[in-house]
């Protein structure tokens, strides 16, 4: 069945990502650097299907370490690595499995050994079943109020809801734009206890009979940054496909003494933390406890940068760089090149659909916001394996205007080249204004910000039932991020996931579709 959509209207005189004229829906404006000319006149997106679901829990229940395999109770500290992850939302990352099976097969045979594997996975990841305190009875006053993980041996838990959906598997797994308000039924909520304390993590599986599975999860990032996150689920897959961890390389380490502070940036992350504490009613990492419902019109969708796209990028930047004698960005890799036509893709986005007053009044500066992992790069050693967060906050920042010009994406990878190797060379320069910085551009449609990585290999998650047939990031529908990871498909290729109102997807279809296809030419 499909709903009736409204008829979107986008003429268009198009560079490679530039446009001279355009009218949306009425709307006019004018831009710039005329080249050659498009007619798009479709209907919004593709017609969005409609999905009938309907969900029924089977199960909720508590899942815990086995008895006697944790450490007795003891409470871990907050690095200064975690603590700006407590100004931020939760990650929701949902995992769709082919499961050809009946609902029997899934719940006397697959659920029990799910249950008792990811038992054994929180022996050794067992601050994954702890809580996030922010406050304690401890008798120093600097220390009562200091974020820390507590461990109790016979209370820590994973909430784990079991549910049943009559969803079409088949829709939710393809990469075309759906309604973002599918797939929230599907993770589960990750709610504050009524002692104060704050679980860190939550799972929910639903099996979609004689279909699929998916295992949705929400955690907080302040327990962990995605490569550990990554070590957390591929060995729980290990344990539930083989009933061991013996293919893992490395079992995770805890001692937070390897994360050396020098600078004191542990106290200006908490007093950030305390004052943000007294201004607002609810604890900040608190704030996203509820379920977000989204606008109706907000649908998510799926781009792949294939090694062909890439290579059409990176021959038009070298093309223009010779065209102008300039050199060329410092950094040409798959991730720079990708990034910086979706930076481009998403700027020219907002430009078409914002009307011209709005788009006068934007900062003069665009933003494109990212993770930069730091284990190879923090100045100190810090052992692969490493429980935690060792990640810095890389922001590449350009003249907005000579983003939307003839050479936007030369001007992208100029800066997101420049940054990285920066990255490289000093991962924490700026570390102390990390938040204020991330503040600026987190959830702002004039900035962008990615999250996840093509190089964690998400998925080679295979729980026995082979590896993945779609992976969603939830958690963007509310944080306006986009989730970049490998593509399933197509080796070096990324898969780009976006939650975006119906007619802005149309308009980034659009240039990311034509943008291709103009390079090519151009």
């Amino acid at each position: 069945m499909l709903e009736e959509t409204k008829m979107t209207v986008i003429n268009v005189t198009m560079d490679v990502l530039g446009a001279k004229s355009y009218r949306v829906e009425g709307g006019e404006g004018v831009l710039d650097s005329p080249l050659k000319t498009i007619n798009s006149s479709r209907p919004s997106l593709q017609e969005i299907p409609v999905i009938k679901q309907r969900r029924k829990v089977l199960e909720q229940c508590e899942i815990s370490p086995p008895p006697h395999s944790n450490p007795p109770t003891s409470l871990i500290p907050l690095t200064f690595l975690d603590l700006p992850w407590l100004f931020f939302s939760q990650s929701q990352p949902l995992f769709f499995y082919d499961f050809p099976f009946p609902i029997s097969h899934f719940t006397n045979s697959t659920l029990p050994n799910l249950k008792h594997s990811l038992s054994l996975t929180l022996q050794h990841y067992f601050t994954f079943a702890a809580n996030l305190v922010v406050s304690s009875s401890d008798d120093d006053e600097e220390d009562r109020d200091k974020p820390h993980i507590v461990c109790a041996e016979e209370e820590d838990s994973v909430s784990l809801v079991v549910a049943e959906s009559t969803g079409d598997f088949d829709q939710f797994c393809s990469d075309g734009a759906r309604d973002a308000n599918w797939f929230h039924p599907l993770v589960p909520r990750l709610a504050s206890k009524s002692s104060g304390e704050i679980p860190l993590l939550a799972i929910q599986i639903t099996v979609f009979p004689s279909a699929g599975i998916s295992i949705g999860l929400a955690y907080h990032n302040v327990l962990a940054d995605e490569r550990t996150f990554n070590n957390f689920i591929k060995t729980w897959a290990a344990y539930c496909s083989s009933g061991s961890s013996s293919s893992l390389e490395s079992l995770p380490i805890y001692d937070r003494g390897v994360i050396v502070d020098e600078n004191g940036l542990e106290e200006i992350f908490l007093r950030e933390w305390r004052e943000r504490k007294v201004s607002q009613e609810e604890v900040v990492i608190g704030i996203d406890d509820k379920k977000v419902e989204t606008s109706g019109d907000m649908v998510r969708a799926t781009f792949l940068v294939d090694p062909t796209a890439m290579e059409k990028i990176r021959g038009f930047i070298i093309a223009t760089c010779e065209k102008q004698n300039q050199p060329l960005p410092v950094h040409l890799s798959p991730y720079v090149l990708a990034c910086a036509f979706l930076w481009v893709c998403l700027l020219k986005t907002h430009q078409i659909i914002t009307n011209e007053s709005q788009y006068h009044a934007s900062p003069d500066r665009a933003c494109f916001g990212f993770i930069a992992g730091g284990i190879t790069r923090m100045p100190f050693p810090v052992p692969t394996n490493y429980l935690g967060n060792c990640v810095g906050f890389g922001r590449a920042i350009a003249e907005r205007e000579e983003l939307l010009g003839e050479d936007g994406i030369v001007v992208a990878a100029r800066a997101l080249g420049s940054t990285i190797k920066k990255l490289d060379k000093e991962v924490l320069s700026g570390v102390e204004k990390w938040v204020s910085d991330w503040d600026e551009i987190n959830g702002s449609d004039l900035h962008v910000v990615v999250t996840w990585s093509p190089k964690l290999d998400l998925y080679e998650t295979d729980f026995g039932w082979g590896e993945p047939r779609k992976i969603e990031e939830i958690s963007i529908d509310r944080s306006k991020a986009i989730s970049v990871i490998e593509s399933r498909d197509v080796g070096g290729g990324m898969e780009m996931g976006l939650a975006l109102p119906k007619t802005k997807m149309d308009a980034f279809t659009m240039f990311f579709t034509n943008g291709l296809n103009l390079m090519a030419l151009s």
